[in-house]
């Protein structure tokens, strides 16, 4: 019998996924992040993902990191970051399975860049999940537009400062959350309520 949150599909176990944004969803945006010590996760983001790993949920981290090709940082000081992550979890029994980040500026026009969805396709295929049982949760207008495109359930908690602003830019875009919460954590339980 499969694990809650899975199913089987020709006997190959077929699991949901909690994508989750990086800079301002799990951690404070602090701009360019290049250094691993800087790295500080939000109140309540170590007991969500712990709660959404009971569930059955794969957690995996899907970010844009344009800094790479701008030459502010580079992938290695990205995997430190998210080696530091989890290194910041762990105490609280907590993780983020994978992680998937696109190097390229939005001038680029490359299909990884958030809203684009290659990264949770690519997500989908390594780990056999199902996007539609998914959820992703991030900040901003990318998250939720790439969320809509995967047919995944969209949580957005935004920043205080740019509320207004993104819910403008989805409005703009005939774009709706399925959920709006405060904080990381009040999000992740309101997925989970959800069943």
């Amino acid at each position: 019998m499969a694990p809650e949150g899975e199913r089987t599909s020709g006997g190959v176990a077929v699991r949901r996924a909690l994508f989750v944004d990086r800079d301002g969803t799990l951690n404070p945006d602090l701009h360019y992040l290049a250094d691993a010590e800087r790295v500080e996760l939000f109140r309540g983001v170590g007991r969500a993902l712990s709660l959404a790993h009971e569930h059955g949920f794969l957690t995996v981290c899907v970010t844009n990191q344009s800094g790479i090709e701008r030459g502010l940082y580079t992938d290695r000081d990205v995997e430190r970051i998210h080696a530091r992550l989890n290194e910041r979890l762990r105490p609280e029994r907590a993780q983020i399975d994978a992680f998937y980040y696109c190097p390229h500026a939005p001038e680029h026009g490359c299909a990884c860049r958030k809203p684009g969805t290659l990264l949770f396709e690519q997500a989908r295929d390594a780990w056999n999940i199902d996007l539609g049982a998914s959820a992703v949760v991030g900040d901003r207008e990318l998250d939720i537009e790439a969320g809509r495109r995967i047919g995944a359930l969209t949580a957005l908690v935004p920043r205080p400062d740019r509320e207004a602003r993104v819910e403008a830019d989805l409005a703009e875009r005939g774009i709706t959350p399925d959920l709006v919460a405060s904080t990381f954590e009040n999000a992740v339980l309101r997925i989970l309520a959800r069943g």
